[in-house]
């Protein structure tokens, strides 16, 4: 794959404005309030989901701030209902399902595709929004369980993944090969988590941390100043075993790995992360990618992007872009970070 380290990492202004492995994040470390926090957790987006507010310069009542975290869950319920591919007649669905007819779809869902498309172009399609004929056959994630499909149903799979398929004009979105179909799973949470952000700082939220399973966003620091203490996962490690931790305040944190979905068959471990060139889980003695970075949309993008890039390419790439910084964790336990991120 060749990838331009020179290219500039930037995003259309309107992604950054409209509306993948499990990040345990944990507040190591306990700090004087003005207030108690108002926590609230519950299951979107297939993970766990977790907002917790600390302080808001205007906030008035616990009443005031349960409304508030109301408002967000509401909100992610809103985009599951427009981002999932499997969610009858959400904006994907009914993409998926139109026999390459085009479909209007919200600015939300335009915006996220553009940034998907983003990644797909910069990667050679490494990750690529048109997986979806894949990822169905593997079935990871479903009630019915994950499979190893049968060689001839990848290759024909194979042959409908192409991200140049997807045409986007004004709200209107068409696929040129009509059994084509998109899942937006590498880069969705971090859209939303964005977005969830970005409706807590117009609330007048000042300190605050967003958990979407494996997407974490740290707005603020925590009353008093401190930074908030992420705990990276250890890869395959029960009970929330991490790593390591680091102190982030305002920011995101990403992490993509192949022990977050998986399954064993023959003493052999078959994971979600599907190469769009073999169909088959990548192979690459990566178990786990961190991404800090100043959004989650960019945090969630290139966590996967870096996991299929490789150590050594993905850390070259990591180094070439201002303000992101990467922690790859290998198959057998070795740490590497890029030159800027957090050693503790």
């Amino acid at each position: 794959m060749n990838i331009n380290f020179n290219h500039c990492l930037c995003i259309p202004v309107r992604i950054l404005t409209g509306l993948s492995a499990l990040l345990y994040a944990v507040l190591l470390s306990g700090c004087a309030r003005t207030v108690e926090p108002v926590s609230r957790t519950g299951f979107y987006l297939d993970t766990v989901v977790t907002i917790t507010l600390y302080d808001t310069g205007i906030r008035s009542s616990d009443e005031s701030c349960e409304q508030t975290i109301d408002a967000c869950f509401s909100l992610i319920d809103d985009y599951e209902h427009l981002f999932s591919a499997t969610l009858e007649d959400s904006d994907i669905w009914k993409i998926n399902h139109s026999g390459g007819r085009p479909v209007t779809v919200s600015d939300d869902t335009v915006s996220l595709l553009q940034a998907a498309l983003y990644y797909a172009e910069l990667t050679d399609g490494s990750v690529d929004p048109t997986v979806r004929p894949l990822s169905e056959l593997w079935n990871f994630g479903s009630e019915d369980g994950a499979r190893i499909p049968d060689e001839s149903a990848i290759t024909e799979a194979l042959s409908h993944i192409d991200y140049h398929t997807v045409g986007l004009e004004g709200n209107t979105v068409s696929l040129q090969d009509p059994q084509a179909a998109i899942d937006l799973g590498f880069i969705a949470k971090g859209y939303i988590a964005d977005r969830l952000e970005e409706y807590l700082l117009s609330q007048g939220v000042e300190s605050a941390c967003i958990s979407l399973g494996g997407n974490v966003i740290a707005i603020g620091s925590k009353p008093g100043g401190q930074a908030y203490r992420i705990g990276i996962q250890k890869p395959f490690a029960a009970g929330g075993e991490t790593v390591t931790a680091i102190s982030v305040s305002d920011a995101s944190v990403v992490s993509s790995g192949i022990y977050e979905r998986y399954f064993y068959e023959d003493n052999v471990l078959y994971h979600h992360l599907l190469d769009t060139q073999t169909g088959y889980p990548a192979d690459n003695n990566i178990a786990g990618v961190t991404i800090l970075a100043p959004t989650s949309i960019e945090a969630d993008a290139l966590s996967t992007t870096c996991y299929f890039l490789g150590i050594d390419e993905g850390m070259q790439f990591i180094e070439s872009l201002n303000g992101v910084e990467a922690l790859f964790i290998l198959t057998d336990g070795t740490l590497h970070r890029s030159s800027g991120f957090p050693t503790r």
